[in-house]
């Protein structure tokens, strides 16, 4: 196993060196950031290339670098379904929030609760939010730096201190816009990172044919596992359907994302964003897959992680990389650089979306006498000051267990009950402020439960059903190692005696579904409560909700260009009928109509 060398610490640094000089491009161009609009929503002229890309790299954090390869690896592919699971949740974040959202032009998702419900769930949503992104960019920061310092010796907290550093620079000079710019670029390094690693492995192993082979020998090409128990960690039913729950409250309702396509130039660009992202999700995860099998394939015979080689399962990465491209020089750098892309696209996102809701939802209704050159000021200050906050959150991380299991939980215990409570004022006309406010808070008390109790008796290993790792390739001399099953559950697992009879039903529910409770129990409460509190009484206003002419309105193309196809429509009979009369009125109109007709195609084409 090779160190760091001088070229891959050289690669390291320039892309943090080409995202610091997007943040301070963007501060300047066009006049910098006059308005917290500007700063904020890139003055809403964004369009759906850009944004799609930054949609993608946010949430595919270091997480997803170091955590969903290890994750295929120790559980096989069943992982790959989740490509269902992100069809579905950019139809509903396109389809059901998307209109709605971008119709009320608010900055701050939270705004949506004030306008429906009242002031006081504009708050709750808000703190709720301000809590949950901390607690996961802390994780998004930790977790990559420790896999680092762990195989290649890079300083942990000097590691930790640049990313947040680099990140809490570009977002407060250059806004959404340095954000959206920066994530296209770390999407790029990150494809690249992943390709680098795919491509070598699979010289490695001459052919791909041998790592699917080795990977269909040992299990792990376990795409269809239909068991329906919902205790059971990843099956089908499971990853299509809780899973969907728990993306949507990220696409869905979480302002690190509604921020960016609300802030497209216009609906049709904002939709596109959308399902242009699902493209890059596929790709992405695509790409892990490949490399959990490309892992397994080369170290089904002596696993790492037993024999003791790396410390956690989201070491295996980073262990690979020395392994197979220590030869190469600046590749295992750019394969870091592409794991800390990771980090940098969704610390960036979260720094400028708390930057957004406490400047939107805490600074703005309250102090109403400021100017927008002063909120612009203020969105840089909250920027800087979250930056900080994130960097705390990273040694608290450095607390906490199991990497994606936690940040999952953690976006699945807050993350359900917000995506309630915006379906019940989206979907429901009737609902109201008293059963919002109640079923927000019975939601949020069950996921708690849930999800705490899952972290204080993790699920036993026949939930989770790792698959088995060898080392008899090993040529280790101690002869005290037993090949373990599955170590993660024996790091916190309490003795069997000790296990309530909770644990064993209700805790050990699929971490997916922890999202889906929140949300079902919201509604359902939220529902009973405001028709119980007179709610079929209120006149809703329409443009809160979801009308059908939202959904009609996706078969025409944007405003300006609707009124030339209906004209195209409505003369073709006329015109047909005017056949052979020299009446210059109708040959006027085919003339135009023809023109128009090139023109509407010129535009789809």
């Amino acid at each position: 196993m090779g160190d760091f060398a001088v070229w891959d610490y050289v690669v390291f640094a320039a892309m943090l060196l080409v995202s610091a000089v997007i943040g301070v491009y963007y501060a300047f161009v066009g006049g910098g950031q006059k308005t917290s609009k500007d700063f904020l929503m890139g003055g809403r002229s964004m369009s759906a290339l850009p944004v799609a890309l930054s949609l993608t790299a946010s949430f595919m954090s270091a997480v997803t670098v170091l955590g969903t390869p290890a994750e295929i690896y120790h559980y096989g592919a069943i992982f790959c379904i989740f490509a269902i699971t992100y069809a579905l949740v950019v139809l509903c974040s396109a389809e059901i929030f998307l209109p709605v959202f971008y119709k009320l032009g608010i900055t701050s998702t939270y705004e949506y609760l004030e306008l429906r419900f009242n002031k006081y769930l504009r708050l709750c949503g808000t703190v709720l939010f301000i809590i949950q992104t901390t607690l996961y960019t802390g994780i998004v920061i930790y977790a990559p730096a420790l896999a680092l310092n762990q195989v290649t010796g890079f300083d942990l907290w000097g590691a930790v201190v640049a990313t947040g550093v680099v990140c809490t620079f570009y977002c407060t000079l250059g806004g959404l816009k340095a954000v959206v710019w920066t994530d296209v670029f770390q999407v790029g390094i990150m494809v690249a990172g992943f390709s680098a690693v795919i491509i070598r492995a699979v010289v490695v192993q001459e052919g791909i044919g041998r790592i699917v082979n080795d990977s269909y020998y040992g299990g792990r090409l376990n795409f269809w596992d239909f068991d329906p128990n919902p205790l059971q960690r990843h099956t089908f039913w499971t990853i299509v359907i809780g899973g969907t729950f728990t993306w949507t409250g990220i696409y869905g309702v979480n302002q690190s994302q509604v921020q960016r396509y609300i802030a497209c130039k216009s609906r049709f660009h904002a939709k596109l964003s959308l399902y242009i992202n699902l493209v890059g999700l596929w790709a992405i995860l695509a790409c892990a897959v490949l490399c959990g099998l490309s892992l397994y394939s080369i170290y089904k015979d002596c696993d790492p992680w037993t024999s003791k080689q790396v410390s956690a399962v989201d070491q295996l990465m980073p262990y690979l990389v020395l392994d197979i491209l220590h030869d190469f020089p600046g590749v295992p750098g750019l394969f870091v650089a592409s794991a800390y892309s990771g980090t940098l696209s969704t610390v960036s996102s979260s720094i400028n979306a708390l930057a957004a809701v406490t400047v939107e939802d805490l600074i703005r209704p309250y102090f109403r006498s400021l100017s927008e050159k002063k909120l612009s000021w203020i969105s840089m200050g909250m920027s800087l000051f979250y930056g900080g906050v994130c960097i705390a959150m990273a040694a608290v991380a450095s607390l906490l267990g199991a990497l994606l299991q936690a940040a999952l939980s953690i976006f699945g215990m807050v993350g359900g009950p917000l995506l309630g409570l915006f379906a019940l004022g989206i979907l429901c006309s009737f609902a109201n402020g008293v059963g919002a406010f109640v079923g927000l808070v019975s939601g949020f008390v069950i996921s708690l439960w849930v999800g705490i109790g899952a972290q204080i008796y993790p699920p036993l290993p026949e939930r989770t059903k790792p698959l088995s790792l060898s080392t008899i390739g090993c040529n280790i001399s101690s002869g005290n190692l037993t090949a373990t099953e599955n170590p993660l559950t024996t790091i916190f697992n309490t003795p069997s005696a000790d296990r309530p009879a909770l644990a064993d039903n209700w805790y050990s529910l699929s971490y997916l579904y922890f999202s889906t409770i929140g949300t079902l129990i919201t509604v359902a409460v939220g529902i009973i409560i405001s028709l119980l509190t007179g709610g079929l009484k209120q006149n809703t206003d329409r443009k809160f909700l979801l009308t059908k002419e939202d959904f009609l309105s996706n078969f025409s193309r944007s405003k300006s260009e609707t009124p030339e196809k209906v004209e195209v429509l409505n003369w073709k009979p006329f015109t047909m009928a005017a056949e052979g009369t020299d009446n210059p009125a109708f040959s006027h109109i085919e003339m135009d109509v023809a023109s128009n007709k090139n023109k509407v195609n010129g535009l789809h084409i």
